[in-house]
This record gives structure tokens, sequence and C-alpha cells, in this order.
């Protein structure tokens, strides 16, 4: 929840228990201004979040009103959106008399190698070593291949690594400092902090002249979603972040600026699941980490969805309104989104509308959002089709951009299709129903014949392009063979 506290000029961090002041300017990203207090373990190895070597963990809220250490990647977190936040750096697992743990399995299995990639590592593990479903999983496992092949003996989610990369090669002794992994010991001050709330968000005005170019910036996080709406009324041309997992790309990279920033990732209107008997509601700050987590399956199609999303270090700030809000073409969430029947919660100072997602791309990164209008939430309409599908093709199973992505969410009742909704991305300049393969579906027995007519017609729908992803050619024949997949996996599994 939001602190109803006086907005003040310097964000003010806690650093492995000490307080740092932050006073810009804006565009900073936390990697820079840890390096700049000295602690530097984090490095800088890619710029855009792919690699990991810049992780830290940051104390954030739990559904259950308790605290979780969260991995995120520091090159892309703007350094003021961690204004009355808590963060736990490399340096600051130890205490004065020993290793931690992570680090000392770590040290002993061989798994620094040359060692720059190792702080980033270490966190993403410390993260998952405190998660506090781990024991369960732990429980659950049988022998050195447990739960679904991604956990270790010990429950660790070796998945929790996924957006870590290490240039040596040597994933093997990281895998095995991983599973050797214990429980905290009593008396773990880290584990300890879990029980309490974390830091509420502070209310963050910082407004600073960037020195090498003479130029000023702003960023705010205002307290309530009527305050940030104010604003974008009245400054239309100020840039809304939420995780920034898009936007510090464009500043890592391409030396981007903004005047103006409005932080809404923490506003609570914005946040939490809310459920109807007409629908789900998600709320867009959420992230897709704490989705997944508290959906938990009950919407299958977006649990098919979220662990093929970048990786997990991704996941941990970008929130699903925000990857809605780019209007990108080759984005994970709207293929799924659009076999879901999802509507948008449009809201401004004047009010609010729903949008149907079918509607509401108009042009390559275009949309019909007015100026002053917020994303601020995603509807799911009830009750969901119970065959459903996500295919993303791409050139690396995880953490990799989609060539085509696919959602599928088919009605079938006694051997006739009575619903088919087929979203696609990445096959035109915005994302998109196969209308054309749904009519021809709909009404039809379910029956390979049917199916490998149908596959023509989605052949052609979309308007596919080279590029380095992929060719069209490619494209066009991963669309037909993709519902002949979806048929073949749903046979499979009667």
């Amino acid at each position: 929840m939001s602190a109803p506290t006086t907005q003040r000029s310097t964000a003010q961090i806690s650093v492995n228990s000490s307080v740092h002041e932050f006073d810009g300017p804006p565009h900073t990203n936390a990697l820079d201004f840890l390096r700049g207090a000295g602690l530097t373990a984090a490095k800088e190895g890619c710029a855009e979040g792919e690699c990991g070597a810049c992780a830290i963990m940051v104390a954030r809220p739990d559904a259950d009103g308790t605290t979780r250490w969260t991995s995120v990647n520091s090159c892309l977190l703007p350094a003021a959106a961690l204004d009355g936040q808590e963060v736990i750096t490399a340096e600051g697992l130890a205490d004065s008399e020993s290793f931690h743990p992570v680090q000392e399995e770590m040290a002993v299995r061989g798994g620094s190698q040359c060692g720059y990639c190792t702080p980033g590592f270490i966190c993403s593990m410390a993260a998952e070593y405190y998660r506090p479903e781990r024991a369960d999983d732990a429980a659950a496992a049988t022998g050195s291949d447990a739960v679904d092949h991604h956990c270790g003996p010990n429950g660790f989610d070796i998945h929790s690594l996924s957006g870590n990369l290490c240039r040596c090669t040597g994933y093997r002794p990281i895998r095995d400092a991983a599973y050797a992994l214990g429980q905290p010991e009593p008396g773990d001050t880290i584990a300890a902090r879990r029980e309490n709330p974390a830091p509420a968000s502070a209310s963050t005005d910082i407004h600073r002249a960037d020195t090498p170019t003479g130029e000023t910036g702003r960023f705010r996080r205002p307290a309530t979603l009527a305050e940030a709406l104010d604003i974008l009324a009245a400054e239309p041309e100020v840039l809304v972040v939420a995780g920034a997992t898009d936007w510090s790309i464009d500043v890592n990279i391409k030396g981007a600026r903004a005047k103006s920033m409005l932080a809404i990732d923490r506003l609570p209107e914005l946040r939490g699941i809310r459920r109807t008997p007409e629908y789900v509601e998600l709320g867009a700050a959420h992230t897709l980490s704490e989705l997944e987590r508290e959906l938990a399956g009950s919407i299958p199609l977006l649990g098919k969805l979220i662990p093929q999303f970048a990786s997990r270090l991704i996941r941990n700030g970008a929130t699903i309104g925000g990857n809605l809000g780019t209007g990108s073409p080759i984005g994970d969430t709207p293929p799924a989104l659009l076999a879901l029947d999802a509507a948008l919660v449009l809201t401004s100072a004047a009010g609010s509308r729903v949008v149907e997602l079918a509607e509401y791309f108009t042009g390559y990164r275009q949309t019909v959002r007015e100026a002053g209008e917020l994303i601020t939430a995603i509807r799911i309409p009830l009750p969901l089709s119970p065959m459903t599908s996500f295919q993303k093709i791409a050139k690396r199973r995880f953490d990799d951009i989609s060539s085509v992505a696919i959602g599928y969410a088919v009605r079938v009742e006694q051997g006739i299709v009575t619903k088919a909704r087929i979203g696609l991305g990445g096959v035109a300049a915005t994302p998109l129903r196969a209308k054309a393969t749904e009519a021809l579906l709909e009404g039809a027995p379910w029956t390979l014949e049917t199916v490998h007519g149908a596959a023509e017609t989605l052949a052609a729908e979309g308007t596919p392009m080279d590029d380095h992803r992929a060719s069209a050619k490619y494209r066009t024949a991963m669309l037909r063979s993709s519902l002949e997949r979806f048929y073949a996996e749903q046979e499979a599994g009667r």
C-alpha cells in the first residue's frame, strides 16, 4: 500500500541495512546508483535485463501481508523507484563471521568460474533460497528429480535462475550449488524479515538537472490513482512507467531521456486480483510473477503463458498492464488475452470505460487509449473455455522474444466446436484475433479433417514480414502447423 507521507525530493533507500540518499538525475538506474555508492558486486553485462549480472534483492509485499525477497534487474530499475524500499546486494548477504549459505555452496562447488556473473547468480539464488513455498516443494520432491522436473530435491526451482547467464557456461556447478542448499537456519535475520510487512511505497518527487546535457528531469510516484490521473491530465506528455523493463532499455542503450516520469507500479488501485461471478479482474500494476503465484493455475492459459514470458528476473518487475501499454505486436500477453476475450479498463480523471482487447490495437504501437488515460485493470470473462494452449515460437525456449505467439481457447460440446478464440502475435503490425479461422471452426465437428482445413485459413491470417527473428514464410508455416499441434495436444490429453 502507498504511504500517506509528505512528498520528498530526495529518495531514501535502505541498502544492506544502511540508508543511502538519492537525488537524481531521475533516469539513473539502480545499478549505477549502487555502484556509485561503492557497492560494485552487481555488474553491467548487457544493460537490457538479459544476463542477470546486475541482479539484486528487494523486499516486496506478499499477498498475505508479509515480505517476499524478490530478485530484480537493477540495470532496468530506476533508482528513484526504490525510495523508501529495502535492498540487499551480494555484499549484504553474509554476516561478519561467515559466508551466507548460498555463497558457501557456490564457492565449494566451483560455481564462481570467472566471477563476473556470480554476484547476480547469488542474489537470484538467495531470493529462491528464501522463497516461502520452497520447503513445501522440497517435501514433494522425490530423489533428485522433483516437481515438474525443474525443482531439485531441496525444492529449489532452477527456473529462478533463468535470467542469469554464465559467460563461462559453467551451469552444472551452479545447479549443484543450488540443489545443495538447505532451509534457512533459526536466527537468519533475512529469513525473519519475511514475517513483517514490506516497506510502504513512498510518495516521491525528484526534480533535478541532468548535468551533462543541462536538461532537467522529474520522477514522481503519487500516493493515489486520483493524484496520478490529475498529473496525467495536466501533463499528457508525461512518461508513464510501471516495471520500466521496456523503457529502461532505451535509456541504457539509446540514451533516451524523459523530461517527466510518472511511476504507477505501486498504486494500490492498480494492484490485486478481484473475482466476480462474471469475470476475473487483474490489476494492471500486478507483476507477471505475482499473477502466476496468486492465480495458481485458476486461469490455465495464463498459467501456460507466464513461464514462457522472458525470465524470472524480468517477470518480477514487468507488469501485465505495461506489456499491453507498449502496444508491441510481439508482446507475449496479447495473444493469450485475446484468446480469453479480455477487456481493458481505461481510466482518466473524467471516469472509466471498458474496451475489448480485440478493439484496442489500431496500428503499430498505436491504440485507442487517449491522452490522460491509464490501463487500470484487465477483465477476463467467465466461464473459461476448457481447451487452451499458448504456443511461443522463438529461438530459445526461455528468455527470448517471440517470432510468433499463438493463444488458443476452445470449447467443444458433443463433438462440435461451440466457441473458438485464437490470438496471434508477431504476424502483423498489431496483435490480432484470427477471426476467419474462428468462424470456420465454430459449428464444425472437432475432427482432424476440420482442423486441416482451418489450418490453411489460419496460415493466411495476418501479414507476416521478414526480419532478423524469422522470415514471413517461416511465420506462415508456424501458423499453419500450430492449429494441428493444438489439436494433437488436446487429443493426447483425453
